[in-house]
């Protein structure tokens, strides 16, 4: 489930009580690098990302895809299913894809204490080092739910948070159909944008028979599909300060 955080004075009103000080809004954590959005540029590139899994039942078809169009995707996993599914993760590392932080049982954070939030992001951190044996650098937390808490301890963790451009959350765990999905990246694609899919919906396809017209159709529109860390530092052709 996706949404956005809430500011603070709405919150407040909706829960009958005096707001707090404002919560900082999207231009400062930009401008401080640490939550990045979409990364804007000259250069046709595009960051596909794929979040929850891995699950082989559909985690497995999108990599064959992925493979077939000569793309590089981003899947931020979740700790649970990267102990249940190791070779998956490893397929995903030996392709030349990126895997991230998502945490370790997909817990809205922006509920949790401190101490929750730490584990969360250690845990899966430390499964993803036993099976790659390296450490993960991009967090995202799930539902896309933040607070500055949360992101002061990703960045207390070196972990730069990742949400995705607004205009490309494609709502395709609710499973709304192939061609919705299929839609929503092709008629909103733009240079940067950072694509939300996900690679976890039990018993359904949609998302990969989704990635199966979208993908050639943005090849043929001239894009190359990469890694989100590859967009961060490579914003046309020059290494990004991020």
């Amino acid at each position: 489930m996706k949404r956005f955080v809430l500011g603070a004075a709405v919150t407040a009103l909706l829960c009958g009580f005096a707001a707090p000080e404002a919560t900082k809004d999207r231009a400062y954590y930009e401008s401080r690098g640490e939550i990045i959005w979409e990364v804007p540029g000259e250069s046709k590139r595009i960051a596909l990302t794929f979040d929850d899994g891995p699950y082989p039942e559909t985690t497995e078809p999108i990599l064959d895809l992925l493979k077939e169009y000569h793309a590089k995707a981003t899947f931020f996993v979740v700790g649970t299913r990267v102990e249940a599914f190791p070779d998956t993760i490893k397929r995903e590392i030996a392709e030349g894809h990126e895997v991230a932080n998502h945490t370790f049982h997909h817990y809205f954070l922006q509920k949790k204490n401190n101490e929750t939030v730490q584990n969360e992001i250690v845990r899966t951190e430390q499964a993803l080092e036993h099976v790659t044996g390296k450490k993960p650098l991009l967090f995202r937390p799930p539902g896309g739910f933040y607070n500055e808490q949360m992101i002061a301890i990703a960045k207390k963790y070196g972990y730069t948070t990742v949400l995705w451009s607004w205009h490309q959350d494609t709502n395709d765990w609710r499973s709304p159909g192939v061609q919705k999905i299929v839609n929503k990246v092709l008629n909103n694609a733009r240079n940067g944008d950072i694509i939300l899919l996900h690679d976890y919906v039990p018993h359904s396809m949609q998302t990969v028979e989704a990635l199966r017209l979208i993908l050639p159709e943005l090849q043929r529109r001239g894009y190359e599909m990469v890694t989100v860390t590859d967009l961060i530092h490579n914003r046309d052709g020059v290494l990004n300060p991020y």
